[in-house]
């Protein structure tokens, strides 16, 4: 994937410089006494200025394949008193991933989100109380509750597409935004958002997320901190009006207003509201992107559509046409057809660590490095989902890779995909994800035929979440998918 946006990345880099400088005047933290091995190798002085070169013109990934070609799968940049070491491939990964807070944590690597959601959860609190906040996430979201928003999603996606006339050219980016919206107003936001105010939030939400880059004084982030107050006034006002009427839900909001931690004090207002935000980035925002990508690609590969419509024929003649949550389950081709593409877009890039204690590395080739408190880990996930002795031909979006017989993921290692975060950092909402998707684009190619009308798109590094870059052009024509001559693929 190219990322050779010079304005992007100098403006990241400068960035990086500032903070590095600022922190080169901090007292830094003591290392253990005694240096067991050897540290990994590093780049440091005039190389720096050549990893910059090759970042700023050539993109971060081929900057990460220099220097794992040159280094190995451990290597150190040092910059000033910044020290971060980037871990390649899933041998050297297992301690970045199920590492405890006491020996490896976030650190301020996701401080950027708190202008978004808000200095009352995530980030913005302690590791205990965040992840007092993370258990209420995952009991709204675990898989066990899945088939309760099935019919929900269902329901939104078969009115919204119903709209759709016979035939006609639009544009995918606005039109999964808005369903995803849809559906994330139905199963997270609550009935009150999703009937009287959803328009208004869907708006303000998109500039809340619409720039990366979270303190560079600009347009884009004023839009984002006028966003995020009015988006906390529409909150607040349906919080106090339940606590005030006794009126109770059966929804997300419900569950975070009667949340309690372990101390058994209840959450507060802006706690409720940043959950509220928390849930909708993670629960909607991603899957739309991910949604559209699935999409460019499927329509872009005549021999995976034509594989991904033969499933939905089968399964149309076992269940017919109105397909029940049992049929869902079964869609593993469109099921690796998004994790395909989650392997070439995955919703972070980069994933960051903290170490607060000093821990051994193990290549696979036995060597072993010692990596010390202080030091900044870096786990590349859009290199390591393209390394080539995992991935077979890793730049060609192929979803048979993770079928029966090859299993590349399974085959590479435990941390060999990591799309979705992984070990004690698994991403909590990563079954619903691929529930919302699922439903989508099964409803999408049972009932019309699709083209991609527009060249196939670049990814805009400048957002949160890296999506198409420009308009996704699909046109449409009504059809039922006909079963009459199903033809294994």
């Amino acid at each position: 994937m190219d990322m050779t946006n010079d304005i992007v990345w100098l403006t990241i880099a400068l960035a990086s410089i500032t903070v590095v400088i600022t922190k080169a005047k901090r007292k830094t933290a003591k290392l253990d006494p005694k240096c067991i091995r050897m540290p990994p190798p590093a780049v440091k002085g005039l190389s720096i200025i050549r990893i910059l070169h090759t970042l700023l013109t050539k993109g971060l990934q081929q900057m990460i394949h220099d220097q794992y070609k040159k280094l190995g799968s451990v290597f150190t940049v040092r910059f000033f008193r910044m020290k971060a070491t980037f871990l390649i491939g899933p041998e050297v990964s297992a301690h970045f991933y199920q590492g405890t807070d006491y020996e490896i944590s976030n650190g301020v690597g996701l401080e950027f989100t708190v202008p978004m959601l808000g200095k009352e959860v995530g980030y913005g609190v302690d590791s205990a109380t965040r992840n007092e906040q993370f258990r209420v996430f995952y009991d709204v979201l675990k898989p066990s509750k899945l088939r309760s928003h099935y019919g929900s999603i269902l329901q939104e996606v078969e009115e919204y597409f119903e709209k759709w006339g016979h035939q006609g050219i639009v544009d995918l980016k606005q039109e999964l935004n808005q369903l995803l919206m849809l559906i994330s107003g139905r199963c997270l936001l609550g009935k009150q958002v999703r009937e009287k105010m959803l328009d208004e939030f869907f708006t303000l939400f998109q500039e809340l997320t619409d720039k990366f880059f979270p303190y560079v004084p600009t347009p884009a982030t004023r839009r984002r901190d006028i966003a995020r107050a009015k988006l906390s006034e529409m909150l607040t006002e349906i919080v106090r009006s339940r606590k005030e009427y006794s009126h109770v839900e059966n929804d997300v909001l419900q569950n975070f207003i009667d949340f309690k931690y372990s101390d058994g004090r209840s959450t507060t207002e802006s706690e409720v509201i940043g959950l509220m935000i928390t849930l909708i980035l993670a629960g909607k925002h991603t899957s739309t992107i991910t949604s559209i990508w699935t999409g460019a690609h499927l329509l872009a590969s005549a021999r995976i559509l034509k594989s991904v419509l033969v499933e939905q024929k089968i399964l149309i003649s076992k269940y017919g046409d109105h397909l029940d949550y049992n049929a869902f389950l079964e869609m593993d081709t469109l099921h690796n057809c998004i994790k395909e593409t989650l392997r070439i877009h995955p919703p972070v890039a980069i994933f960051r660590r903290k170490v607060h204690k000093n821990f051994i590395v193990q290549t696979k080739d036995g060597i072993e490095y010692e990596i010390h408190s202080g030091h900044t880990l870096v786990s590349p996930v859009i290199f390591n989902n393209n390394l080539p002795h995992i991935y077979k031909d890793p730049d060609v979006y192929d979803p048979d890779r993770f079928g029966p017989g090859r299993e590349e993921d399974r085959v590479g290692g435990k941390f060999a995909y990591t799309s979705f975060s992984g070990g004690r950092h698994a991403c909590k909402g990563e079954s619903f994800a691929y529930l919302q998707i699922k439903v989508i684009w099964s409803y999408l190619l049972r009932n019309f035929e699709l083209k991609l009308e527009s060249p196939f798109p670049d990814p805009d590094w400048t957002k949160l979440v890296a999506e198409p870059k420009g308009r996704v052009m699909v046109s449409y024509k009504k059809r039922l998918l006909a079963t009459t001559e199903v033809v294994h693929a």
